[in-house]
């Protein structure tokens, strides 16, 4: 092929990433003040950008589906009918990002009556002809087919380029077999039809044995089994499939490939579209983070207007190269260690052969002190040839005194993993005064993720080298020790130098939010070693008790397998949700009462628990889903999960998964062990005392309406809980108009469902639901509720409406929860957030309550110093001790008394104590 002065052609497939940026989580919460979506807009700009940076020099044209059928629908009315409309608050976002690409310069091409395939497949193949390179950029396999030795794929959200040799490596075949590849298998989303039951293995094997559909077709009768049937029945409708799966290049274009040049970008129009779609860190970039005249206009509003997390513009730190060392001398070493000596502050970090703190050996370790400067260690790279490292137990005896230092600050993306594993070298990490994941959570919870790549693409607009980069996936993934020293020491010091990056970036504009930094100072980071030590600690479990409930539990669910194949008439797979749908929506005829997105009758959990009421095989259904999960998750899993270190389970708790602050845990989820349930309780009987100790469970009782009871302000709520009232009962009074002294445990039951489902804004439909009653009478129950507390209708709606006004909601502390839907058009979407608005204030309360509890007992232990109480776990409104039995009542007493004062309420916040030889026994 003759070689084009033109430049490289990029072609990006832009339908394909629209619709995958619009389902990504974290994008999906964007949105304007006004409610604009722009999510999906973001998503496909920060792809262009991310394809301009790797491809400084190419031409980059973006092209984009047209409205309306193409001829593939005259080929087969039926192609696509399957595809549910497009969701509105994607459709608003397609012509303002079409005016966006405009503005950029870029060629934009939609073209009536083809696909956006068709118009890159013709391009493709024109740019071939003139010897100009081509990289098409999509998330779409039928693609494949177009790969040619100078035409390449790449996937710019999984960051995976495909050539040839790459289509043959993942599909099986090769690039001109893919069109037969898919005819074979055709297309449930496109309707495209194929062969019943022929997934890519038994295609991959037909094409390998006959080369091409021509020859399977002419074979066919030679194909065995159901298969052969399933193939001898499609062979009439394969050439269709054939031509519907085949991108067609040869349409006709007004502008050729040398024409499709980019323009000068219109900083005007750009300026504007950013501002109304608030795209901020775009607008920054253009105006060099100046303020606009339309922004100098409005400075004097925006200074009597409360801060706002959208309102700053995060900027980040800027450095003009990075210059990287390996560590390989005693010498360079100690340079590096005089250096860090000196600083206030240097960001540190591990790597090691696994992501279990427990099982975790070093391997290398890296540290910053100047952006854009860093150092890796290595320590115990051990693959055949590895260059000579410095002495493990050396190093770390020269790091020890900086690493436990208190006045030199530290540093770190998630560091209490760092001091987990440090914590086994004898290294007790102190000075932790900066984590950059807590950093980014305590700005805004909700804005992104808050793993270290997600942060760097977000805040500093810097794409990290990612693990899987360097030691590749799947089961051939390397551990840290087996990879190349100089690949991995680039990796560990960019980690170091990114971290310190983002700390320098986030921790200015979280200065300016003063009681997010109160959050982060006096609450998060002094918690960050509570928890560690909590981890490092780990809890007792009877692993042959959980045994035997395994047993039983199989036992069970054999029992409940026979019992549901009698009820269906049939054998079927309990745990394949399409042959359930089969069984209970058309064999049994039950009726179908919610669908999934794609139309199928859904499964769900909610949808089998109504079900149920009427009909047996669904109730038998949930049992063995719940009994399934208990067993898989708990009596199968943790005895496997209890450290030969220490004998003991070491669970993870997380600080920057939630939205509301709660903590979350893994590996494994103590907060999911479910307490309502026998069987649950029977997981928590596992979770046993040592010897001579007792378990001591204390936890806040009815904490989020005493929050309430607090924010509103109600008389009722406050006089009830200051006279220590039963809150349930007084409200069952109320409601049912019966005296106290009358009501009945099933009446109390119901109000407890009213006293807690209104104050997380459930409906009268929901509450009718719950208690399964007339809806009517629910409205009137709800009515009954508001006059006895109008102090907490008030304040639902006063909380609302700050949420529309100001875009988010505050706990008692400062914690922000950002709601981006809040004012969205879609009104699932709307509603939804005007629930969270009225629910987070009370879930973040009571998640900062039982932090600064856990600060407060923390410290008080650490006075104490005495090995003989420990705390082991946090779950919900609860903490978890073990507490030798000589000293258990005074000591319980004392953390009693340290709950309750851990905040002053207008109301008392009241913990109850519970002590036994296991948890269930305590609780």
């Amino acid at each position: 092929m003759q070689n084009s002065p033109l430049s490289p052609l990029i072609l990006v497939d832009g339908s394909s990433y629209l619709f995958r940026a619009y389902h990504v989580p974290y994008l999906q919460a964007l949105s304007t003040a006004s409610g604009q979506p722009t999510g999906a807009i973001t998503g496909v700009l920060n792809m262009i950008r991310s394809l301009k940076k790797d491809y400084p020099n190419g031409n980059v044209v973006v092209i984009f589906d047209a409205k309306g059928k193409t001829f593939r629908n005259d080929m087969y009315p039926e192609y696509k009918a399957n595809r549910p409309p497009m969701p509105d608050d994607l459709r608003t976002q397609i012509a303002p990002l079409h005016e966006i690409i405009a503005a950029m310069g870029l060629p934009l091409l939609v073209i009536p009556g083809v696909e956006a395939d068709d118009v890159i497949g013709t391009l493709a193949k024109q740019a071939t002809e003139q010897g100009i390179e081509t990289v098409i950029s999509t998330g779409d396999k039928d693609m494949a087919q177009l790969v040619t030795e100078h035409v390449r794929l790449i996937n710019t959200m999984t960051n995976v380029e495909m050539d040839v040799a790459g289509v043959s490596e993942k599909f099986g075949v090769r690039p001109d077999q893919i069109i037969d590849y898919l005819a074979l298998m055709g297309d449930k989303v496109d309707n495209i039809p194929g062969v019943v039951k022929c997934g890519p293995k038994t295609a991959v094997k037909w094409l390998t044995e006959h080369g091409t559909l021509e020859k399977v077709i002419e074979n066919a009768d030679k194909v065995k089994g159901k298969i052969g049937e399933n193939l001898r029945d499609a062979l009439e409708q394969l050439p269709l499939s054939y031509q519907l799966a085949t991108i067609k290049c040869d349409v006709e274009l007004d502008q050729t490939v040398a024409q499709l040049q980019p323009s000068s970008p219109d900083k005007e129009a750009l300026v504007k579209l950013y501002q109304t779609f608030e795209l901020k860190r775009l607008l920054a970039e253009i105006t060099g983070g100046e303020p606009t005249e339309e922004q100098d206009r409005k400075t004097d509003t925006k200074v009597t207007q409360p801060a706002k997390s959208g309102d700053i513009v995060v900027t980040p730190v800027e450095v003009s190269e990075t210059e990287y060392d390996i560590i390989y001398s005693k010498e360079s070493l100690q340079k590096w260690l005089s250096l860090l000596e000196k600083s206030e502050r240097f960001a540190f970090d591990t790597e090691t052969t696994s992501v279990d703190y427990m099982k975790a050996e070093l391997v290398g370790l890296s540290f910053a002190c100047e952006a854009g400067k860093a150092a890796y260690v290595p320590l115990a790279h051990d693959y055949a040839d590895a260059p000579e490292q410095l002495e493990l137990s050396w190093v770390l005896a020269q790091l020890k005194p900086l690493l436990e230092s208190k006045t030199v600050h530290k540093i770190g993306q998630n560091l209490k993993y760092d001091a987990n594993v440090l914590s086994h070298y004898d290294i007790n990490m102190q000075g932790i005064e900066f984590d950059t994941m807590i950093e980014s959570y305590c700005f805004n919870s909700v804005a992104t993720r808050h793993n270290m790549d997600a942060l760097a693409t977000t805040y500093l607009d810097y794409k990290t080298v990612h693990f899987e980069d360097i030691a590749g996936k799947g089961a051939k993934q390397l551990t840290f020790n087996q990879i190349d020293v100089e690949k991995a020491g680039h990796y560990a010091a960019e980690d170091a130098d990114i971290t310190l990056r983002l700390h320098l970036t986030l921790f200015p504009a979280l200065e300016q939010l003063p009681e997010q930094l109160s959050v982060f100072n006096d609450i998060e980071m002094p918690l960050l070693p509570v928890l560690a030590r909590m981890e490092q600690g780990g809890v007792l479990i009877d692993s042959d008790l959980l045994d035997e409930q395994s047993q039983q539990l199989g036992q069970r669910l054999s029992e409940l397998e026979v019992e549901a194949h009698n009820l269906a008439g049939q054998s079927f797979n309990l745990g394949s949700p399409k042959q359930l749908q089969k069984i209970l929506f058309e064999d049994l005829k039950i009726p179908v009462i919610k669908k999934t997105p794609k139309g199928a009758p859904s499964t769900a959990e909610e949808v089998l628990q109504e079900l149920a009421l009427d009909y047996p095989l669904p109730k038998v259904i949930l049992e063995n889903r719940g009994l399934s999960k208990l067993k898989s998750t708990y009596t199968d899993k943790l005895p496997l999960m209890v450290s030969n270190k220490s004998g003991r389970l070491h669970t993870s708790y997380h600080q920057a998964v939630t939205a509301t602050g709660r903590l979350s845990s893994t590996e494994p989820n103590l907060q999911n062990i479910p307490i309502r349930s026998e069987q649950g309780r029977k997981i928590r009987q596992a979770f046993i005392a040592p010897k001579d100790h007792k378990i001591v469970a204390i936890d806040y009782s009815q904490i989020e309406l005493r929050i309430m009871a607090h924010l509103s302000n109600d008389k009722g709520l406050v006089t009830a809980f200051s006279e220590g009232k039963d809150i349930h009962r007084a409200t069952a009074a109320e409601i049912f108009a019966v005296e106290l002294d009358e009501v009945t445990s099933d009446q109390r039951r119901s109000a407890k469902a009213i006293n807690f489902g209104l104050i997380y804004g459930m409906s009268a439909f929901g509450l009718a639901k719950q208690l399964n009653i007339g809806r009517n009478q629910a409205q009137d129950y709800m009515d009954k509720y508001f006059q006895r507390y109008p102090g907490v209708l008030t304040y639902m709606e006063e909380t609302r409406e700050q949420a529309v006004a100001q875009g988010y909601v505050e706990t008692l502390f400062g914690r922000r929860l950002y709601l981006p839907d809040i004012n969205a058009k879609n009104g699932m979407r709307k509603k939804a957030a005007e629930r969270a608005a009225i629910n987070a204030p009370m879930q973040g309360t009571a998640a900062d309550i039982i932090k600064k509890a856990m600060l407060a007992v923390d410290e008080w232990l650490l006075a104490q110093n005495d090995d003989r109480v420990k705390m082991t776990m946090q779950v919900h409104d609860e903490l978890v001790f073990e507490i030798h039995q000589d000293i258990v009542e005074e000591t319980t007493k004392k953390l009693v008394e340290l709950m309750n004062d851990a905040v002053e309420l207008s109301v008392p916040l009241i913990a109850e104590a519970g002590i036994g030889d296991n948890w269930d026994e305590a609780h």
